[in-house]
């Protein structure tokens, strides 16, 4: 397996503060990795590292194979970036600024920035200063620069800053082909799992300065907690039933009962059926999932010692 981002025992300290600590990360050429934490928690010292903007303390970075080190020129002629907030000349246009990107990328030929222009929806403000445009659109600005030169490696930190739901799903579906059909590797950071959770095929949760969790979308859908919930007219009776075949049941605050364990969460027909011969049939028999910001604050909870259930 080729990789694209490797990380050993990476680490940055501002101080007494320690912002990225024992960082050790693995991601696959053409995969779309996520690196998920709250504001404050590394996710933009980490870039910058990998990016070579700031030297690490500790540990070291490879990128396309290519150690990282300040001053030097590869692998960045095929890395594009969007870091923090976008950058562009304010006074000149959304064209004038694409220009410039184009330049300082020898090879990239001049229908490029049209191609990238319009794949971004930014024809309509191709003339506009760059000043001047909403958040949105300087953030499709942004994407635009980091995609114009057709990196093989992409690192994203917050891309959906600005955007509004429909502009989301448009990204999405830009990178998902990026990825799918050009076999561009994908770095994005975010604080919102449900978001990425729709794209990443990994997802690493960093908090204060470490690396918490590294799953696959896979195994975060099975370790998202999972219950039956049923509600029925005689409630004490239902629980009463449910509680002599062996399935104890809470009771919540607004009169549901809630049973946890896999055998009734799997089979919730025989647990209605169940009911129904007991006299107490069931109004309603619905398994629900864990939401995704629940799962992900659960996770943060438990390194910090606090009960999020």
């Amino acid at each position: 397996m080729n990789l694209a981002i490797e990380t050993t025992n990476l680490g940055k300290r501002y101080g007494a503060v320690q912002a990225v600590e024992q960082l050790s990360l693995r991601v696959a050429e053409g995969e779309i990795y996520a690196f998920l934490g709250l504001n404050g928690a590394g996710k933009t010292t980490t870039i910058r590292m990998l990016l070579g903007m700031i030297r690490p303390t500790t540990g070291s970075a490879r990128v396309l194979q290519t150690p990282v080190r300040l001053g030097q020129r590869e692998p960045w002629a095929a890395v594009g970036y969007l870091v923090e907030q976008p950058q562009s000349y304010r006074e000149l246009t959304v064209a004038e600024n694409l220009e410039v990107a184009r330049r300082l990328h020898p090879g990239t030929p001049r229908a490029a920035v049209g191609q990238i222009i319009e794949r971004l929806g930014l024809s309509a403000y191709a003339q506009r200063r760059a000043g001047t445009l909403s958040q949105g659109n300087a953030q499709r600005l942004g994407l635009a620069r980091a995609l114009l030169h057709q990196p093989r490696l992409l690192f994203l930190d917050e891309p959906a800053n600005g955007l509004d739901p429909a502009g989301i799903v448009e990204i999405r579906a830009l990178l998902r082909e990026l990825t799918h059909e050009h076999g561009v590797t994908i770095f994005m950071s975010s604080h919102i799992l449900a978001e990425v959770a729709r794209l990443a095929q990994r997802i690493g949760i960093i908090h204060q300065g470490r690396l918490l969790h590294e799953l696959t979308i896979e195994a975060l859908e099975q370790d998202r907690q999972r219950r039956l919930l049923i509600r029925a007219r005689d409630l004490v009776g239902a629980a009463r039933a449910l509680r002599g075949a062996g399935h104890p049941a809470d009771v919540l605050p607004d009169g549901t009962l809630a049973l946890s364990a896999s055998a009734a969460i799997e089979r919730p027909d025989d647990i209605a059926s169940l009911l129904v011969q007991a006299g107490t049939p069931p109004t309603q028999v619905l398994v629900e999932e864990e939401e995704l910001e629940h799962y992900f604050l659960r996770l943060i909870g438990a390194a910090e010692g606090v009960d999020y259930a």
